[in-house]
C-alpha cells in the first residue's frame, strides 16, 4: 500500500506531464501540416505541379522517418526533456526560413530538415508516458494522448488557412513558428522524464506499493534497446502495418485540403474549415480505440486495429464515390474516415510500442514503427502526386483505401496477444 501523501503527490505529477506533453505534441503540428494548407497557393503562385509540391512532402517524410528511428534510440538514452526542447528550437527556425524561399530545391532542402528535427517530438513523449503510467492505464493513456495531435492538426489548418487567406502563404510558415518557440519555453519548465527525476518511486515500485526511490531511468544500452525494436519480430509486424496505414493517415493529411479544393471548390479558408472534420473525428477515434482495447479486449490492441483498418479502407472508397455536387454527404464520410483511420494509427504508435517495447526501450519502440509508418508517407507524398497528374484523385484514393486493407491483413497475426502484465522491464 503506497502512503496517501506519495499517491496525491504522484496524481499530481502525473497531471501535469500529461497535459504538459499532450500541449507540445499538439503544438508540434503548427509547423508540419501547414505545408497542406499553404500548398494550393504555393502551386499557384510558381506554377509547380502536384508532382513537384509532392516531392516537397516526401522529402519531409523521408527525413522524419529517418528521425524516428535515431531519435527513437536517443530518447531511450536522453529523455524527452532535452531532445524536445532541441527538436522545438530547430523546427521553429526552419519554417521561419520557409517563408523567404521561392525556388523548389530550396523548399524542398528546408522541408526535408524540418522533418528530421519534428521527429523528436513523438518517441521520447511515448517514453515518458510508459515511466508514468502502467500498462494496465496505456490504453485510454494512448487514446486520450492521440488527441493531442488531432486537435493540434485542427487548430493549425484553422490558423494556416487564415494566415493565407488574409496575408499570404508565407505567413502560415512565420507565425506558427512564434507560437511553437514560445511553447517550447513552457515545454522545458514542465517536463520531467520520470519519476525518478523528482524524487518519486519508480512506476515499477508505485504499482507494487513499495516506495523506495531508485537511482534513476538508467539506459540499458543501444544493444538492447535495438533488441528490443530490430530484433523483435512482433515489432516488425507493427512497423510493417504501420506503414500500410500511412498511406492513408498521411495521404489524407498532406493532399485532403487540395483535393477538397479542386473537386467540391471554395476559398482555402473555407476548405480548411470543411476539412477539419478529419482530425476532429480522428480525435475521438483515438480516445474509443484505446478505451475499447482495455474495456472490451482486455488490454489486446490488434484486434481494435483490425477493425477500425478495414471500417477505414471500406469508408475510403464511398468517399472516393461521392460526386463533387455532395459536399455534405463528402464530409460525412471523410469524418468516418478520420475516425477509423487514427483510432487504428493511435493504437499503433502510442500502446503498441509501450507493450512491445516496455517501458525501457519504449521510445526506441515508438520510433522504430512511427519510422515505418513515414515511409508509407513518403509514398503517398510523391507517389499521390504523381497518381493525380496521371490518372485523377480516384486512383490516389484506390491507393489509400489498399493501405488500410493491408494493415489490417498483418495486425491480424497479433490478433490474440495480449502484453504481459509485468511488461515495464
Amino acid at each position: 500500500m503506497n502512503d496517501p501523501e506519495v499517491e496525491k503527490i504522484f496524481a499530481r505529477w502525473r497531471r501535469r506531464i500529461f497535459f504538459t506533453l499532450w500541449a507540445t505534441y499538439g503544438a508540434f503540428y503548427l509547423c508540419r501540416v501547414n505545408m497542406s494548407i499553404a500548398l494550393p497557393d504555393i502551386m499557384r503562385e510558381f506554377g509547380y505541379s502536384k508532382a513537384d509540391v509532392g516531392a516537397i512532402g516526401s522529402a519531409f517524410f523521408i527525413t522524419y522517418a529517418l528521425g524516428q528511428f535515431v531519435n527513437g534510440q536517443l530518447g531511450d538514452k536522453l529523455g524527452a526533456r532535452k531532445l524536445i526542447t532541441l527538436g522545438i528550437l530547430v523546427s521553429a527556425l526552419l519554417n521561419i526560413s520557409f517563408g523567404f524561399v521561392s525556388a523548389l530545391p530550396a523548399m524542398v532542402a528546408i522541408w526535408g530538415t524540418n522533418g528530421y528535427f519534428q521527429a523528436t517530438g513523438w518517441a521520447p513523449s511515448v517514453k515518458t508516458l510508459a515511466n508514468w503510467f502502467p500498462p494496465r492505464l496505456r490504453g485510454k493513456i494512448s487514446g486520450l494522448y492521440g488527441s493531442s495531435f488531432q486537435v493540434g492538426n485542427i487548430l493549425s489548418w484553422l490558423l494556416a488557412g487564415h494566415l493565407c487567406m488574409h496575408y499570404g502563404w508565407r505567413y502560415a510558415f512565420w507565425a506558427p513558428a512564434a507560437i511553437f518557440l514560445l511553447l517550447g519555453v513552457h515545454f522545458y519548465l514542465r517536463c520531467r522524464n520520470s519519476p525518478e527525476d523528482v524524487g518519486l518511486p519508480s512506476i515499477e515500485e508505485y504499482e507494487a506499493g513499495r516506495c523506495v526511490s531508485p537511482a534513476g531511468d538508467e539506459h540499458l544500452g543501444f544493444g538492447f534497446t535495438l533488441r528490443q525494436t530490430l530484433g523483435n519480430p512482433r515489432m516488425w509486424s507493427v512497423g510493417l502495418a504501420s506503414l500500410f496505414i500511412g498511406l492513408i493517415s498521411y495521404g489524407f493529411l498532406y493532399w485532403i485540403p487540395s483535393y477538397m479544393s479542386e473537386v467540391q471548390g471554395g476559398s482555402i479558408s473555407d476548405v480548411a474549415l470543411r476539412a477539419i472534420i478529419y482530425p476532429i473525428s480522428g480525435s475521438l477515434g483515438a480516445l474509443v480505440a484505446g478505451w475499447a482495447s482495455d474495456a472490451f479486449f482486455g488490454s489486446r490492441r490488434a484486434p481494435v486495429v483490425v477493425i477500425m483498418s478495414i471500417l477505414s479502407g471500406a469508408f475510403v472508397l464511398l468517399f472516393s464515390k461521392v460526386p463533387g455536387t455532395s459536399p455534405a454527404l463528402a464530409t460525412v464520410y471523410l469524418g468516418a474516415v478520420g475516425f477509423t483511420t487514427f483510432g487504428a494509427h493511435t493504437t499503433m504508435v502510442t500502446a503498441l510500442p509501450m507493450d512491445f517495447g516496455t517501458r525501457k526501450a519504449a521510445s526506441s519502440a515508438a520510433g522504430f514503427v512511427d519510422s515505418l509508418g513515414y515511409l508509407g508517407a513518403t509514398i503517398a507524398g510523391i507517389g499521390t502526386g504523381w497518381l493525380v497528374d496521371n490518372y485523377g484523385w480516384s486512383y490516389a484514393l484506390y491507393l489509400w483505401a489498399a493501405g488500410a486493407f493491408a494493415a489490417a491483413s498483418v495486425m491480424a497475426a497479433l490478433w490474440g496477444y495480449t502484453p504481459e502484465s509485468e511488461g515495464y522491464m
